[in-house]
């Protein structure tokens, strides 16, 4: 009976373990589908599609340069006025590097790079870290730092 019972709590740790891995797997393709999507957004210059990458809500954190900026509405307003305003542009983005970690079974932590391809000429690009949260619509950026090379 023991034997069996061995077995049988054997078999629950590793369905457990096994459960938490593709979890973990399906985490982190969900947030690099994310990511992709954001991306083919910004190339098509559709600012809307790549905001709903972000937590709509006031609780939104974004750190770019020495900027503080809190609230889904605060980014979507830094990067109309960045990238959309008149004399500006969105470029081509490319990410890479990605680096995904799963924090938990709802968060993860994200770390890349970033690049623009200006019609000028011109390359910004830089480094990010982002925080994802797992909410009843999916992955969602609640946390971004984001910032630029010299």
């Amino acid at each position: 009976m023991n034997r069996i019972l061995g077995t049988l709590g054997a078999a629950m740790v590793i369905a457990t373990l096994w459960s938490s891995l593709q979890a973990h797997e399906d985490g982190n393709l969900a947030v690099e589908q994310v990511l992709h999507m954001q991306q083919d957004a910004w190339n098509r210059h559709d600012l809307d599609a790549f905001m709903s990458g972000y937590w709509n809500s006031p609780e939104l954190t974004f750190f770019s340069g020495a900027k503080e900026n809190h609230g889904w509405q605060a980014a979507m307003d830094r990067y109309k006025a960045t990238y959309q305003s008149p004399g500006h542009e969105m470029g081509k983005l490319d990410f890479s590097d990605l680096r995904i970690e799963m924090l938990g079974n709802d968060a993860v932590f994200v770390r890349g790079a970033w690049h623009l391809t200006m019609s000028d000429g011109k390359t910004p690009h830089g480094l990010f870290t982002l925080v994802f949260r797992r909410f009843p619509d999916g992955w969602k950026i609640v946390h971004d730092h984001t910032s630029a090379a010299e």
